[in-house]
């Protein structure tokens, strides 16, 4: 299983259900920086100097940091869906397909009218 690094806009029940499916997922709150508006840069390194994929929902910003420094412990940008065990289920599908991480940019998206209606109070 995948070792994971959750930055802070990440949802807490999908961290919670990738854990439940064998990952280990340290999120930034564990660790004590969240709040503290870490740069991206800042994130992708502490994650690969804990031998960790970093797991987004910042698509934009990571996609760009692989561009810039391919030489990672992988890349996981995901579009916000709020079935969480839907999301966390395709995480772990795409994980699972592949045969290391290392140097990866994986994108796990939203399937197309995916997600739980959400209907208004």
């Amino acid at each position: 299983m995948a070792r994971l690094y959750s930055n802070e806009n990440f949802p807490i029940p999908v961290v919670e259900e990738l854990r439940s499916l064998g990952h280990d997922v340290l999120t930034i709150q564990e660790t004590g920086k969240s709040g503290q508006s870490f740069p991206d840069e800042a994130v992708l390194e502490f994650a690969i100097e804990e031998k960790r994929a970093v797991l987004t929902l910042n698509r934009k910003h990571f996609i760009s940091l692989h561009k810039e420094r391919p030489k990672h412990t992988g890349i996981i940008v995901c579009s916000f869906d709020p079935d969480f065990i839907s999301q966390a289920q395709r995480i772990h599908t795409a994980i699972e397909t592949q045969s290391q991480l290392l140097g990866q940019l994986i994108r796990v998206n939203r399937p197309p009218g995916g997600g739980k209606k959400i209907s208004p109070l």
